[in-house]
């Protein structure tokens, strides 16, 4: 008998490695950047800062003076109106009463004044006698001191009578406006005696003893 031959199993073909196919290479061209459009941002506003006040710095006040009362003398009661010679009367002067003393102050100054006058020409006179002011002395000495003492007594006597005067014209303008007879120190109404003797008076004997015043 025919041996039967054995057949061998096919040998499975080896399994065939997958070839990696090759992908074409693709050219990857760069693209340009599209250039953007640069938008200009507007600068953001500036924050003010808040404006700070200047405080004016006050000087330390300069210490006060003592202030010194001031005496306001009170109207005079019962002024009546001015009458055509110029004279305001009130309660306690009358009309009559003021036009006498105006009239005696008037004579007074013109005594006053003739005398200062006659003061003043004697002193110049002794001044040329003495050498135009330089004292001389004789042999016995004490004529020049004389001289001197002469001049000196007659420039007081003119200045006395010069400020008498100026006392009077204050006592004539007084009885224009009403406040003839009246303290200037406490406005009280002068004694009408004491005006007659002294017609430009201006404050009481008390007044005047207590060195107050001035006459």
């Amino acid at each position: 008998m025919a041996s039967k031959s054995v057949k061998k199993p096919a040998k499975k073909p080896a399994p065939k490695k997958p070839v990696a196919k090759k992908s074409a290479a693709k050219k990857v061209v760069a693209k340009k950047p599209t250039p953007k459009k640069v938008v200009a941002k507007k600068p953001a506003p500036a924050t003010k800062a808040p404006a700070t006040k200047a405080v004016a710095v006050k000087p330390a006040p300069a210490p006060k003076k003592p202030v010194k009362p001031v005496f306001v003398k009170p109207a005079v009661p019962g002024k009546k109106p001015k009458t055509k010679d110029g004279i305001i009367s009130n309660k306690d002067f009358d009309l009559a009463f003021l036009r006498a003393q105006r009239t005696l102050l008037e004579t007074e100054r013109a005594r006053l004044l003739g005398q200062a006058e006659r003061l003043e020409n004697e002193r110049e006179q002794l001044i040329e006698e003495a050498g135009m002011g330089d004292d001389q002395f004789d042999e016995d000495g004490g004529e020049g001191d004389t001289m001197a003492v002469e001049r000196e007594r007659d420039r007081v006597l003119s200045e006395q009578a010069r400020q008498i005067v100026e006392d009077i014209d204050a006592a004539l303008k007084r009885i224009e406006t009403g406040d003839y007879g009246y303290s200037v120190i406490s406005t009280r109404p002068i004694p009408r005696e004491r005006l007659e003797v002294i017609p430009w008076a201006t404050e009481l004997v008390e007044e005047r003893v207590g060195g107050i015043g001035r006459r």
